[in-house]
């Protein structure tokens, strides 16, 4: 069984750059035609999807936040980590790290239990 783990700072002052990292157990962030991706939700709104990084280490990016946002991966550690930088308190959300196979944009079969992160000074 896949399980993912959000890990992170859950206080970051604004301009300052917030970084989360998602370990994954039960199965491989290299396993082919897998993508892993970063998804939050503020508080009283819906999910927004913040990017994604593949199996082949190719990165994709919301067009919103594609200026901010930077994924990136650790193989030896099968962890996988976003970081969104100049935050302000509007990326106060609760963070989700996820994952799912097939053609991309893939449906996520996987899901960590989310990290909630402050922006505030």
């Amino acid at each position: 069984q896949v399980q993912l783990q959000e890990s992170g700072p859950g206080l970051v002052k604004p301009s300052q750059t917030l970084s989360l990292t998602c370990t994954v157990s039960g199965g491989s962030i290299t396993t082919n035609y897998y993508y892993w991706s970063w998804i939050r939700q503020p508080p009283g709104k819906g999910l927004e999807w913040m990017g994604a990084i593949a199996y082949s280490g190719s990165t994709y990016y919301s067009p919103s936040l594609k200026s901010r946002t930077s994924i990136s991966r650790d193989t030896s550690k099968n962890q996988f980590t976003l970081q969104l930088s100049s935050v302000t308190p509007e990326d106060t959300a609760v963070y989700y790290c996820a994952g799912g196979g097939g053609t991309f944009p893939v449906d996520d079969d996987y899901w960590g239990q989310g990290t909630q992160v402050t922006v505030s000074s």
